[in-house]
């Protein structure tokens, strides 16, 4: 008679373990009233809890549940143990690693006579199609079922009104008395306790050094008493890159030039493991919005692209970067800040198309986001008037203006929620920008936010007066209490879902710091920065003057203002007989005779506003000047925005690099002298002035071979 193979019991196993999940979470439960610990549970069974095994291991983690309703990791005097070492074991620190054979093993943690216990399931993977030989085995946990793993409803109705509405706040700490906030001051520390906050958000103010930010961020959630915080930042690659002592990734941009998702993935990956052994454990980024309007002052280079389907396939990656590590990524800003040319920290802008329009283009990438689970979607300080029409009166000029999407309850819960499905978690964007400020009130922007739908209110203007405002408009009944729970219900989750909880025994910081030395800015991640960098740089016009072709005893000059001195320090690396002329404006005489005599002349040129990429502008006028006054082929290079070319489209040669990283310029230079070769694509379309297309979306030269 043939031996059964083993894996053919397993269907039938998982149905006797179903049978028995109610067993297992009934289990007795024995506690003193003595003692505030009322149960242990593992987070793995919680059904916000999401586990991700790792080459074969998964960490679990045990729960301590409060009569006062909160919960917090243990890690004392806990017993493990696994009834099928053949599937699966497990450590004195609940680290389980598996075999890689088929069955089930029931992992067991106890505490005197508090237990849990969670199956680890190992399913042969038949869809191979092969039969014969070893089949390899898919891993999967098996929740126990019970009302005592539902923490947060237990949790909520502990509460009181003023511990929920400090849940929903995220304010920022950049500055105090004068100087930047890189320790916690005890003035903070009580304004954490007194509001309960849920959340802190960084700048580059308080993100110095690796060892100190991590100190800082160690000690704002030991702060927090109850449950651990959100500690978020803006660490999106490129202009926007918050860590001092981070790696510098070139930027989304960039990204969209490599037409990688691959690297996409890797460099969210990146920056999840830099800013996860930071202790940071919500990153605000990337942007899903759509560049397609090259006046766009403050989305540019931060978008991935103008095209609808390469930006949701790159933002989506780099997300699922993040969250591999454990870092909860964010898509901003929604509905889409892509296609304005106003600045919402400035003024509010509009963006006038209609909900079918805005489906195929602006909304697309977002609802992408949204099917592939983003943990956090950000409003957009814009007004969107064929989906909101609905206006308001000014308190800056007292003018009718409609509403912004960040306050409108058609943009947050009728579209974003009902019609788009999305469940996850719903932040503001930062409410001390001019967009809201300067036409709200502090306290009206932040109940018209929560109202429309909102669940994290970010950077509010005022922290006791908007918490005691939020209070306040529930205890009149302007905001319903179970609107506030339901933001209090998702922020909650989601710190579940990515274990953010206080921990009653944490890693002591030397160890945290040590971790982060090794992580941050580490030698693979700059490997990363480079192939994106190098992958990204476009050669968009070449009139056979690239790739330099030197002697040494030939002179190349470098001419520019902003970012000039990495240029010239990337393309002096390459050619030593190299000189650089620093100026913003057309040569003077005395400047001429400096390059008067030089091979190539090199001339980088860094734009942000419509009116620095204007001919007139000086440093336009100086490129200009150098094609007429010079014999030498100038070659320009975008150093941010590839647009640049339309205020000089007669240059010999024109290069977009994306950013103003130094990881940019060292790509920059190895192409122009042909250590690499160009293989970006523009993300774009550059227009000429004349309304028409100077440069179409996906044009990239190269190198003949």
């Amino acid at each position: 008679m043939k031996k059964i193979r083993v894996y053919f019991l397993v269907p039938l196993l998982i149905g006797i373990l179903v049978l028995t999940t109610g067993l297992f979470s009934q289990t007795a439960v024995a506690y003193s009233h003595k003692s505030p610990i009322q149960d242990l549970v593992l987070l793995q069974n919680v059904p916000e809890s999401e586990s991700q095994f790792e080459n074969g291991t998964l960490q679990l983690n045990a729960l301590h549940v409060y009569k006062e309703g909160h919960f917090m990791e243990a890690s004392n005097n806990l017993k493990w143990k696994s009834t099928n070492k053949r599937v699966a074991s497990v450590d004195k620190n609940g680290l389980v690693t598996t075999t890689g054979k088929p069955g089930i093993a029931i992992i067991q943690v106890s505490e005197g006579k508090l237990v849990d216990r969670v199956a680890i399931l190992g399913k042969p993977d038949r869809s191979s199609g092969k039969w014969h030989g070893k089949l390899p085995v898919t891993l999967e946990v098996k929740k126990m079922k019970g009302k005592r793993y539902d923490l947060i409803k237990k949790a909520i109705s502990d509460m009181t009104l003023e511990e929920k509405v400090g849940q929903m706040l995220m304010p920022d700490f950049r500055t105090m008395n004068g100087k930047d906030v890189t320790e916690l001051t005890p003035e903070i520390e009580q304004l954490v306790k007194k509001y309960h906050l849920g959340g802190v958000i960084l700048f580059r103010e308080n993100v110095v050094t690796t060892e100190q930010t991590a100190r800082l961020v160690s000690d704002y959630q030991k702060t927090s008493e109850k449950y651990g915080l959100l500690m978020s930042i803006d660490q999106e690659g490129g202009i926007v890159t918050r860590l001092q002592s981070g790696t510098d990734m070139p930027g989304n941009m960039a990204l969209g030039a490599t037409r990688s998702e691959e690297l996409a993935g890797k460099v969210g990956e990146a920056i999840g493991e830099e800013l996860n052994s930071l202790g940071i454990n919500m990153n605000f980024a990337p942007s899903f919005d759509i560049n397609n309007n090259p006046d766009n002052p403050v989305i540019g280079v931060r978008s991935f692209s103008e095209d609808p389907e390469l930006t949701a396939q790159l933002g989506v990656a780099y997300t699922k970067g993040l969250k591999g590590t454990g870092t909860s990524g964010t898509a901003k800003h929604f509905p889409g800040h892509g296609d304005t040319a106003v600045d919402s920290h400035l003024g509010l802008p509009e963006v006038p198309y209609d909900k079918e329009r805005l489906k195929q283009v602006e909304l697309y990438p977002f609802q992408k986001a949204m099917e592939a689970g983003v943990d956090a979607i950000m409003t957009a300080h814009v007004t969107f008037p064929k989906i909101d029409a609905t206006t308001v009166i000014s308190k800056k000029d007292g003018t009718e203006i409609n509403v912004p999407a960040t306050l409108s309850y058609k943009v947050l819960t009728e579209l974003m929620r009902e019609e788009m499905g999305y469940d996850g978690l719903i932040t503001t964007d930062a409410l001390n920008m001019g967009a809201i400020a300067d036409h709200f009130g502090p306290v009206d922007s932040v109940i018209r936010a929560v109202q429309a739908g909102t669940d994290l209110v970010l950077m509010p203007v005022g922290l006791e007066s908007v918490a005691t405002g939020l209070v306040e408009a529930v205890r009149s009944g302007e905001i319903s209490e179970s609107r506030i729970e339901s933001s209090v219900e998702r922020i909650l989750s989601l710190k579940l879902k990515r274990g953010i909880m206080k921990e009653e025994n944490p890693t002591p910081i030397n160890e945290v710091i040590s971790t982060a030395v090794k992580t941050v800015g580490s030698a693979p991640h700059k490997q990363i920065e480079q192939e994106v960098a190098e992958k990204s740089v476009t050669l968009v016009k070449n009139n056979d003057v690239l790739p330099l072709k030197v002697n040494v005893s030939e002179k190349i000059a470098v001419v520019g203002s902003s970012y000039i001195d990495e240029l010239y320090q990337a393309v002096k690396s390459k050619h030593e007989n190299t000189v650089l002329v620093k100026t913003e404006e057309p040569l003077s005489a005395e400047q001429l005779s400096q390059v008067s005599d030089a091979s190539a002349i090199i001339v980088g040129t860094t734009t942000s506003t419509v009116a620095s990429r204007a001919p007139s502008n000086p440093q336009m006028k100086m490129v200009n000047e150098l094609l007429t006054q010079t014999q030498a082929p100038v070659i320009a290079v975008g150093v941010r925005n590839p647009y640049d070319i339309m205020a000089y489209p007669n240059v010999d040669g024109y290069l977009a690099q994306y950013g103003f990283r130094t990881a940019s310029f060292k790509a920059t230079a190895s192409i122009l002298f042909g250590d690499v070769q160009p293989t970006g694509k523009l993300p774009v379309t550059i227009p000429n002035p004349a309304g028409g297309t100077l440069y179409s979306f996906g044009h990239g030269l190269t190198y003949k071979e």
